[in-house]
């Protein structure tokens, strides 16, 4: 059963085009994930689906609500957490909770047993300004206001950034814990290492969805050997890379380029070349792609939905 059903979605502002032709669907109970950079519309669509943005064009339905026309129906079933912290930073913890649950017509109390296991760790700052919390704390709290009213559908756009690596590993494993107790959740992020805990993905360029599936699929599904390519003159090495007869692609990830070749790739060869170019400590190991390595292939082979 799909609890939201997006049907050829279009949006702009002026004469830029931030999404078209967007289409998807989302099962009950699934933790989907919206995974690309920064401008590639995921807000636009988050808005559109949260029943705060009118499309241009297309339709967008949610448990079976139309988001334009049944939004206030569909406004007491979801759950939305924007991008930016946008609580009332001058009230205290317990106040911006407070004020959510009255907006929804229910209490804190009545709805706690949902929230408990996010808001514990907050709860001893409750009297604190919701301001003077930490980036790990604000989302926390952003978070409880978005449930405290036992949403069926939860909308989180980018909710781990700017955020430190153990309050995002703390962060999706709430969402998980949550999943399990029978939430749909949608969640935008522009972390390619979150896509892994999501069921299925939407990778997302410039408006257009380039491929849905389970992130394990996606990754099956890359075609060439790959290899990281070290030296001790990393940026020389990738033009190197870029500049040798067999290359398709050499893609910079930390310290190693990722590279694939047209064809099978002769390690010995392929050192002996950058060896040639005065490139020293040259490392060539086949490894395994990961989802920003299908991501960035899926970018320049113009495979788009």
């Amino acid at each position: 059963m799909n609890s939201i059903i997006a049907k050829n979605l279009k949006k702009s502002y002026g004469g830029n085009v931030a999404i078209e032709n967007i289409s998807f669907e989302v099962n009950e109970n699934e933790l989907f994930g919206f995974i690309g950079p920064d401008g590639t519309g995921k807000t636009t669509i988050f808005r559109i689906l949260a029943t705060l943005l009118l499309p241009d064009s297309g339709t967008a339905e949610i448990c079976g609500l139309d988001t334009v026309s049944e939004y206030k129906k569909l406004r007491q079933m979801l759950g939305y957490m924007p991008g930016r912290f946008s609580l009332y930073q001058d009230l205290s913890v317990e106040e911006n909770l407070s004020f959510f649950a009255t907006i929804f017509g229910t209490t804190i109390e009545e709805n706690y047993d949902l929230i408990k296991d996010i808001y514990s760790h907050i709860e001893p700052f409750k009297e604190r300004p919701a301001g003077k919390l930490s980036g790990g704390m604000k989302q926390k709290l952003a978070l409880s206001c978005a449930l405290i009213h036992k949403p069926r559908i939860l909308i989180l756009d980018e909710p781990t950034t700017g955020v430190d690596a153990v309050s995002r590993k703390e962060f999706w494993q709430m969402l998980k814990n949550l999943q399990q107790k029978g939430i749909t959740i949608i969640v935008s992020t522009p972390y390619m290492d979150e896509a892994g805990i999501c069921d299925r993905v939407a990778l997302i360029q410039k408006g257009h969805i380039m491929k849905i599936d389970a992130p394990k699929k996606i990754i099956s599904q890359f075609s060439e050997p790959l290899w990281a390519v070290r030296s001790d003159k990393l940026y020389q090495l990738k033009k190197d890379l870029m500049n040798h007869k067999n290359c398709k692609s050499a893609r910079l990830f930390g310290q190693d380029i990722h590279y694939t070749g047209k064809g099978e790739v002769d390690v010995k060869l392929l050192s002996e070349y950058l060896l040639k170019n005065n490139h020293l400590n040259v490392e060539i190991n086949q490894i395994n792609p990961g989802i920003e390595d299908c991501f960035m292939d899926l970018m320049t082979s113009d495979n788009i939905n």
